[in-house]
């Protein structure tokens, strides 16, 4: 099977993840080592040359939102899927997290009257129960109705670190806290969790797009997270590339799908 390409970014990203990993290595006093650091990589998508995946990145249009938190080196890691997000969520954006600090551009952000934040945690973790909600309100799911933005708030970092900081950030004590119950099992290899029921940031992040009726764009980041694992460990484990496998081919029918729907939006006098 032939895969297309589509919107492929340029080789320097640029979205909030990338520019926030940027600053975070310009303040560093000494260099950043991950596993494999000795490898050539893609600046847009991380992996060595030889598996980006740049040319499949997808392109899905979505009224959804994400903000990341980020643990203190979480941009730096190669395995990071926050990055994941940033590539198919045109609106995301990411703040690196202190106890002792907040950035004002999040507080603005928090407070912009067009959104409608949500912090998304596990609801035995709010102490105020009255905040805890499972659903997202129709009025922000685009119906029409004048409904404001759901904005996804996503701390990203250890299960430790996102403990801290759903307890240690007050500023988002006076948000709802959205609470998730996914009955799959997560299927994140590229960094070992003691819990099979942990979700790394990019699954959560694609099922609060479909729990805001987000379905095309949750599908796509699933798949995107799906190509980028499967790369990614066919790297680690020096495997050899499958190109046309199962997760390829979702990623390749979701473009195809989403390039139709688009086609189909143009009206005829632009053809």
């Amino acid at each position: 099977m032939t895969l297309p390409s589509f919107n492929p970014p340029q080789p320097d990203t640029d979205h909030a993840v990338s520019r926030l990993r940027t600053s975070r290595l310009a303040a560093s006093s000494k260099p950043y080592v991950a596993r494999g650091a000795g490898l050539v990589r893609c600046a847009g998508c991380r992996l060595i040359v030889s598996h980006c995946i740049c040319d499949l990145r997808p392109s899905v249009p979505t009224r959804v939102g994400v903000c990341l938190l980020m643990g203190d080196i979480e941009a730096l890691k190669p395995s990071n899927t926050g990055w994941l997000i940033a590539d198919v969520v045109a609106d995301t954006w990411a703040f690196g997290w202190a106890r002792t600090a907040v950035a004002p551009e999040l507080l603005t952000l928090l407070a912009d009257p067009q959104w409608q934040p949500y912090v998304v945690f596990p609801a035995e973790y709010a102490e105020a129960q009255q905040r805890v909600v499972t659903e997202v309100p129709a009025a922000a799911q685009g119906d029409g109705s004048g409904g404001k933005r759901p904005l996804f708030v996503l701390l990203d970092g250890t299960w430790s670190e996102a403990r801290k900081m759903f307890r240690k950030s007050p500023y988002l004590d006076r948000l709802p806290v959205l609470s998730l119950h996914p009955e799959q099992v997560s299927s994140y290899r590229l960094r070992r969790s003691t819990q099979e029921h942990h979700f790394c940031t990019a699954e959560v992040a694609a099922l609060c797009l479909a729990l805001a009726g987000e379905t095309r764009a949750a599908e796509s980041l699933v798949a995107w997270f799906d190509v980028f694992s499967e790369r990614y460990l066919c790297i680690r484990e020096q495997l050899p590339l499958k190109p046309d496998s199962e997760a390829h081919q979702r990623l390749a029918q979701l473009a195809e799908r989403t390039a139709g729907a688009d086609a189909l939006q143009v009206p005829q006098n632009v053809r």
